[in-house]
C-alpha cells in the first residue's frame, strides 16, 4: 500500500506523514530537505538555482517511487513526484525563474521517469489557506524558508487547486486543514484516518464504479472525499463531503 501526501510548503505533510506511519507502522518516505544541497541557495537565488534544484528533487522522488516498487512495502510518502513535474516546475518556469529551455528539458526527463513509475493507491492533499502556511512556515522556524513570498505561495496553492480538481490517477482525499489541529487534536487525526480506513478497506462501496465500467475504453472513476476538522466524511453531510467524479 502507497499513501501519498501532498500539500504546499507550510500545509503539515511532514507531521502527518509521521503520525500516520506511526499509527499504520508504516515506513515513512520523507522529503529530501535536510541533505538536499540546492536548498539554501536556491532561496537566496531561484532564478539561479530553480533548475539544479527541481532536477535533484525530481531524482531523489524517483528513486523513493523505485525503492517503493522493489519492495513492496506499505508506505506513507511526503509528496509526489507529479507536484514537482505540474505545479513547482512550471511555476518557476511561469515566474520567469526557470528558462524554458531547462523547463523543457526537465518536462521530457519526467514523462520519460513517468513510464516507469506508478501513482499511489491513496492520494492525500492537505488544502490550507495562505495564511495557514504562512503562520506554520514561521512556527516551524526553517531560516532559508525567511524568504518565501506570500505571491509565491498564492501562485503554488493556485496550481495546486488546479491540479487537484484534474487528478485522475486514482483515490483522492482532501484534507481541509484551516482549522484542522490533527497535529495536537486526536479527534481530528482520528476523522482523517477513519477516511483513510474507508477508502483503502472500501468501506463506501456504493461510491465506487459501476463493474461494467472496467469493460470501458475510459479511466476508473475518481472518488474525492474531503474531511473537515467537525465531521466524519458522509455523502450528504454538511460537514465533510463525498462525491465521484
Amino acid at each position: 500500500m502507497h499513501i501519498a501526501i501532498a500539500g504546499n510548503i507550510g500545509s503539515g505533510k511532514t507531521t502527518l506523514t509521521q503520525l500516520l506511519a506511526k499509527h499504520y507502522k508504516w515506513d515513512q518516505l520523507q522529503e529530501a530537505v535536510d541533505n538536499n544541497p540546492y536548498l539554501f541557495d536556491f532561496y537566496k537565488d531561484m532564478q539561479r538555482w530553480s533548475f539544479n534544484l527541481q532536477i535533484f528533487f525530481l531524482n531523489s522522488r524517483f528513486e523513493q517511487l523505485m525503492e517503493i516498487r522493489k519492495s513492496g512495502r506499505n508506505v506513507i510518502q511526503d509528496r509526489t513526484i507529479y507536484e514537482d513535474a505540474y505545479i513547482f516546475a512550471p511555476n518557476l518556469h511561469a515566474m520567469g525563474l526557470m528558462t524554458t529551455r531547462d523547463f523543457e528539458n526537465y518536462h521530457r526527463l519526467f514523462l520519460n521517469m513517468e513510464h516507469s513509475i506508478a501513482p499511489p493507491d491513496l492520494l492525500i492533499y492537505l488544502q490550507a489557506p495562505v495564511d495557514k502556511l504562512v503562520r506554520q512556515i514561521g512556527e516551524r522556524g526553517r531560516e532559508y524558508e525567511n524568504s518565501i513570498s506570500i505571491e509565491y505561495l498564492k501562485r503554488l496553492n493556485e496550481r495546486y487547486d488546479g491540479w487537484i480538481e484534474k487528478y485522475d490517477k486514482g483515490k483522492l482525499l482532501v484534507i481541509d486543514v484551516e482549522d484542522n489541529a490533527y497535529h495536537k487534536n486526536p479527534e481530528d487525526l482520528g476523522r482523517i484516518i477513519n477516511a483513510i480506513d474507508a477508502e483503502i478497506h472500501g468501506l463506501f462501496p456504493m461510491e465506487k464504479a459501476p463493474a461494467k465500467a472496467k469493460t470501458e475504453a475510459k479511466p476508473a472513476a475518481k472518488t474525492t472525499v474531503k474531511v473537515t476538522a467537525k465531521g466524519a466524511p458522509s455523502k450528504n453531510g454538511a460537514k465533510a463531503v463525498v462525491k465521484k467524479r
